[in-house]
């Protein structure tokens, strides 16, 4: 057995008489008597001979701690000479890239999956239950501090995420409170596994081996911390692992901060969208009231269309009601009738005089940075005996509809200019009296100006407006309202349409009602 000096020093064992079993590995002797025996010998990469129609293929094993791969070349005197080439670093480089291969991998689906929700309690369940899975034997997500107490969702590997919240202080655990507010990380070597609080450790889990608790960063606050668990017994936590802990932890803080984000933006719109959306509207002071309101798209709650009642400070007085139609419709439309609302709220004290407001209205809307107008009609109704007195004033705005006992429909004799475009915005003030059963109806020109019908393309039009409402004498205002959306939005079909608003302002229909001896007259109530 012939050997080189490089072979001397791998194989120490290598003595001039000594057999080939006695001096090299197992997996080197093996495949060279399998080559002496068939000139088709392979192995496997493992080491183990196995026939292959290739003859010399090289094979691999290790010599210590190391890796190599043997090639045969065998030789005419019947032969074979070995060449060892050390193919450990070649190997580790390919284990480290499918290692990183799946690293990727695992980062681009969990940034899928945790990007998919903007509920915050579905991203902390997602990332725990994901770190649990592919990270740790067990995961924490803990969220801020909600008053005193720490959100906390707990995954075991295998199980489901719980919710639950921990009335504890951070800063007792190693890392957690600098995590929570957002400080690098300690490292886990840093952290004894056994000062693990009770209430970190999951049922069942056993005894701690290795902790590691990275922040979870969020758009310019911590999102909160994530805690990975691995059992006494197992590996411990490598310093690549826990910089892939962070790249994942970094994945899941900006889903979770999103989510936060949209969660308090919600809150915000929603608390907003109560402002701008119409009231509900009711019987005052004797007085029946109803209001309907359809935005432009489906999508959108918030219009150009407004209306408000405001009641009498004082009984017997009368009560204010505005419908107005802001040009424009959308968000932006709203939130320029959000400000007419308040403006108008704040003349109040002047709504004795429907030229002094639109007036104040007009100047405040032209001092502004809004380019808008708006049309507006006020209604001043107040009830006296079984009637309702009204004073109408329209600033531009479509011509209110009397809905007399008789079936007949009366325009008001009311005009003026539009609100917000002129210098001066005059109008014109007329005074009228329902009877009990008779309606004000007050509406804006989407539900006039909605093209649908048969045929598509056709307005809905005053004239059928008119026919409708002679339709509904004595209804209820309620009644009225729901007719009129109905009938509208039925012509509109799935078709484009302006906001529609409409306002009923209507006196009670009166009952008699007969003395109790039957005999005498009885009285009529509302």
């Amino acid at each position: 057995m012939l050997h080189n000096d490089a072979a001397d020093v791998l194989l120490p064992g290598i003595r001039p008489g000594t057999r080939l079993a006695d001096a090299v590995p197992d997996w080197l002797s093996a495949a060279h008597d399998a080559l002496r025996a068939s000139g088709r010998a392979a192995a496997s990469p493992v080491g183990q001979v196995t026939d292959a129609p290739v003859a010399g293929a090289p094979v691999t094993g290790t010599i210590g701690e190391r890796t190599f791969e043997a090639h045969p070349s065998p030789r005419d005197d019947g032969t074979v000479a070995w060449w060892l080439v050390d193919d450990t670093d070649h190997l580790l480089a390919q284990k480290a890239l499918r290692m990183e291969r799946k690293r990727t991998s695992f980062l681009a689906e969990a940034s899928s999956t945790l990007l998919s929700s903007l509920n915050l309690g579905r991203c902390m369940d997602v990332t725990a239950q994901l770190a649990a899975e592919h990270l740790a034997d067990a995961a924490l997500v803990i969220a801020p501090t909600h008053g005193r107490r720490l959100p906390v969702v707990t995954c075991l590997r295998g199980g489901t995420p719980v919710l639950a919240h921990e009335s504890v202080d951070p800063d007792e655990v190693p890392g957690l409170g600098e995590a929570l507010r957002g400080f690098p990380p300690v490292p886990s070597r840093w952290i004894d596994p056994s000062t693990a609080p009770v209430w970190m450790v999951p049922e069942g889990f056993g005894t701690v081996g290795s902790i590691v608790i990275t922040p979870l960063p969020g758009h310019g606050v911590p999102a909160g911390a994530l805690v990975l668990l691995r059992r006494s017994g197992g590996e411990a936590f490598t310093e690549s692992e826990e910089v892939f802990a962070r790249l994942f932890a970094a994945r899941a803080g900006a889903a979770m901060s999103a989510a936060r984000l949209y969660a308090e933006q919600t809150s915000i719109t929603e608390v907003l969208m109560r402002e701008l959306l119409p009231p509900s509207l009711h019987q005052i002071s004797g007085v029946d009231y109803a209001g309907g309101y359809r935005p432009s798209a489906d999508h959108e709650r918030v219009g150009g269309d407004f209306y408000d009642v405001h009641p009498a400070a004082v009984e017997g007085e009368a009560s204010l009601v505005t419908l107005g139609d802001v040009c424009g419709k959308g968000l932006e439309a709203a939130v320029l009738t959000g400000k007419i609302r308040n403006t108008l709220h704040a003349l109040l004290p002047l709504a004795d005089d429907h030229q002094r407001m639109i007036s104040l209205l007009n100047t405040a809307l032209l001092n502004s940075h809004h380019t808008r107008f708006v049309t507006l009609v006020l209604a001043s109704a107040v009830r006296e005996g079984n009637a309702v007195n009204l004073r109408l004033t329209s600033a531009g705005h479509l011509t209110p509809l009397i809905v007399r006992a008789s079936g007949t429909v009366e325009e008001a004799e009311t005009r003026g200019t539009l609100v917000g475009a002129m210098p001066e915005a005059p109008a014109h003030t007329t005074s009228l009296t329902l009877a009990p059963g008779e309606s004000c109806v007050l509406y804006t020109d989407g539900i006039t100006e909605a093209e649908g019908g048969p045929m598509g393309g056709v307005q809905f039009g005053e004239a059928r407006l008119k026919r409708v409402l002679s339709e509904c004498v004595g209804m209820p205002s309620e009644s009225i309202v729901e007719r009129v959306q109905m009938l509208a939005s039925q012509w509109v079909g799935k078709g484009r349409h302006d906001d529609m608003a409409v306002v009923v302002i209507s006196a009670p229909r009166t009952h008699h009602l007969s003395a109790v001896n039957g005999h005498t007259r009885g009285r009529f109530t509302a």
